[in-house]
């Protein structure tokens, strides 16, 4: 059952914008990282910091295993380290090495233009959208 059902109809009202304007630069991003999404995914949610494999499988919404064999397959690449967690020797730490953030770097350089319907909103609705954006992130 619904908490907020305007809050929900906005929610889908802003995914289905961002899923149906995201294509193209998936692609370039995808061409520029000689890379597959679920990667891209994984090294820009180790970004924000390092994790173990469980709690990065959370944050990139996988299972498990998907992200043991993306972490493989990225360490494989010299992307990313594993380190054994200071605080729990049993578990390992999935941190991005220096090549790893410089993937980063290039990923996020690839141009992300709004879509025209986006781009076509007055510069007071930018300015009010990008205010209720910043007080969002910022929860």
């Amino acid at each position: 059952m619904s908490r907020n059902r305007l809050a929900d109809e906005v929610w889908r009202a802003m995914t289905a914008l961002v899923f149906d304007n995201r294509d193209s630069w998936k692609r370039a991003v995808i061409e520029e990282a000689g890379l597959p999404f679920s990667r891209i995914r994984v090294l820009k949610r180790l970004s924000r910091r390092p994790m173990t494999v469980k709690d990065l499988a959370h944050a990139a919404t996988i299972d498990a295993p998907a992200a043991t064999v993306a972490v493989n397959d990225l360490e494989e690449r010299g992307l990313v380290v594993r380190a054994v967690d200071p605080s729990n020797r049993r578990c390992k730490v999935v941190s991005l090495t220096e090549a790893g953030r410089e993937m980063v770097d290039r990923i996020d350089a690839v141009e992300d233009p709004a879509p025209d319907v986006l781009a076509t909103l007055e510069r007071a609705e930018l300015d009010a959208l990008k205010a209720i954006l910043a007080r969002l992130s910022a929860k």
